[in-house]
C-alpha cells in the first residue's frame, strides 16, 4: 500500500519560512518523479515545484520562482520543499504527489497523493 505522508506545515509570518517534507512508503520511491501541489478552498489543486526521480531536474511554478526550493533524498524516501519569503497568497493546503512518467504540471499524472498539510501566512 502506497503512503505518502506530508509534515511540517503551520503558521507563520509574511517573510519567514518553512520547510515541508514528503516521507513516501510502499512504491519504489527513486523511480518517481514527486511533485508539490496546493490548493485553497473552491480552487483547483495547482502547481507547485516538482522534481525528477533522480533529483537532476526541478521544476516550478512562476509564481514561487527564487523563493521555494524542492529537494529529495532518494535514500530516506523523502521529498522536500523549503518555501522562504513567504507571502499570504501561499496560504494553501500542500500536498505532495508521486508520478510515474514525466508531465509534471499536470495534477492528472500523478498517482498518489499525500493528505496534505495545512501552511498558513498571516500579513
Amino acid at each position: 500500500q502506497v503512503q505518502l505522508v506530508e509534515s511540517g506545515g503551520g503558521l507563520v509570518q509574511a517573510g519567514g519560512s518553512l520547510r515541508l517534507s514528503c516521507s513516501a512508503s510502499g512504491l519504489t520511491f527513486r523511480r518517481y518523479l514527486m511533485g508539490w501541489f496546493r490548493q485553497t478552498p473552491g480552487k483547483e489543486r495547482d502547481f507547485v515545484a516538482a522534481i525528477s526521480a533522480s533529483g537532476g531536474n526541478t521544476y516550478y511554478a512562476d509564481s514561487v520562482k527564487g523563493r521555494f526550493t524542492i529537494s529529495r533524498d532518494n535514500a530516506k524516501n523523502t521529498v522536500y520543499l523549503q518555501m522562504n519569503s513567504l507571502k499570504a497568497e501561499d496560504t494553501a493546503v500542500y500536498y505532495c504527489g508521486a508520478n510515474y512518467y514525466s508531465d509534471y504540471g499536470d495534477v492528472d499524472e500523478y498517482d498518489h497523493w499525500g493528505q496534505g498539510t495545512q501552511v498558513t501566512v498571516s500579513s
